[in-house]
């Protein structure tokens, strides 16, 4: 299954909310260097999909804000888990 998402890099904080139109944009405190924005983008999907990381790769889009991850596994499995997270986040006010 891929996502897509726009990231914003060198952030205040992590954090991982849904447009009003419905589109993931992912807030990273890692600078855009050597994959470490990536690798905290990767690890904050992880956390907030209850996935492991090794699961989770950038597909296209590495050197860019927009990108396009592949998350390995069964995908109504992983689609139940990422609504699971969206219905949390309006409960909470933060999407």
């Amino acid at each position: 299954m891929t996502i897509s998402l726009h990231v914003q890099p060198r952030s205040r904080r992590n954090a991982l909310v849904v447009s009003p139109q419905g589109a993931l944009k992912a807030a990273v405190t890692a600078p855009p260097e050597d994959g470490r924005a990536n690798d905290a983008v990767v690890a904050l999907l992880a956390a907030r999909f209850q996935m492991p990381k090794s699961a989770i790769a950038v597909k296209h889009g590495t050197t860019a804000r927009d990108k396009v991850l592949l998350l390995a596994g069964e995908p109504q499995a992983i689609a139940v888990r990422i609504v699971d997270w969206m219905r949390g986040e309006r409960v909470r006010g933060n999407g």
